[in-house]
């Protein structure tokens, strides 16, 4: 016979009760751990800090009583005449320095450029430098001296290194601008002798020039306001101020 297996009366109900007592436990279990979850992104958004963004003051300093008082002799809703507006801007001097007197042109395209010899000098140095390897040296060491740089043919090919950073200044020589001759040196006195090179802004339509000094003659500065507004272009010039460095600008008056 095989053996017989006992079973001691009770058992059964031990165990029905036990396993009600493990899916009661097991239920609780769930859920707590249900409860802990919905409560856990409430504590983490607590301890989430607030981030303020802090935003710049932007001070503007009031103008100075000599800077008002000037400003009062331009007519805003009036375009004055080039002689005009000149011999307004020399009673607007407002300060002890030679301040630099500047057009300012909003034309119709970007892209405008050109050079011109003006009548008189604008009184501003230029520093003309021309490539030798003392310069290519200067170049290496990353150290830019000059204004305007002039070559020989032959040193182009040992500039071509150094032009990711002297044409974003505008200072890589180039056929076009002139800077590139078997002459240079004679490139340099016409440079010295107060060529200017202007173009528009790279991404706007405007151009800013420095035409001379406040001290320099009324008459000069008219002429080379003049001389250098027919090389622009009167059909390009949409809109043209007269101002000094410190002073209030002036509109003026063009006519195509």
């Amino acid at each position: 016979m095989g053996k017989v297996k006992t079973r001691l009366l009770g058992m059964e109900e031990i165990e029905e009760e036990q396993k009600k007592e493990q899916k009661e436990k097991a239920k609780e279990k769930k859920m707590a751990k249900k409860t802990e979850k919905k409560e856990e992104p409430k504590k983490e958004e607590e301890k989430k800090e607030v981030k303020v963004k802090k935003t710049k003051k932007i001070i503007v300093k009031p103008k100075g009583k000599k800077y008002v008082g000037v400003k009062k002799l331009v007519d805003k809703t009036k375009s004055y005449a080039l002689a005009d507006a000149v011999e307004l801007l020399k009673k607007m001097k407002t300060t002890k320095f030679d301040a630099a007197v500047e057009l300012h042109l909003v034309v119709d395209e970007t892209g405008l450029k050109g050079e011109i010899q003006l009548p008189h000098s604008t009184g501003k140095s230029v520093k003309v430098t021309v490539v030798d390897d003392k310069v290519l040296d200067k170049l290496e060491q990353g150290k830019i001296d000059f204004d305007i740089l002039v070559t020989h043919p032959s040193f182009m090919p040992r500039l071509a290194k150094f032009a990711k950073i002297l044409g974003p200044r505008g200072l890589m020589p180039n056929p076009k601008a002139g800077t590139i001759s078997p002459n240079p040196e004679e490139v340099v006195k016409k440079f010295e002798g107060g060529l200017l090179r202007w173009k528009t802004e790279p991404k706007f339509p405007l151009i800013h020039q420095m035409i001379g000094k406040e001290t320099l003659p009324a008459e000069k500065l008219l002429e080379n306001a003049n001389k250098f507004i027919e090389a622009v272009g009167l059909k390009h010039i949409q809109k043209a101020y007269l101002k000094s460095t410190m002073s209030p600008s002036i509109k003026l008056e063009i006519k195509s």
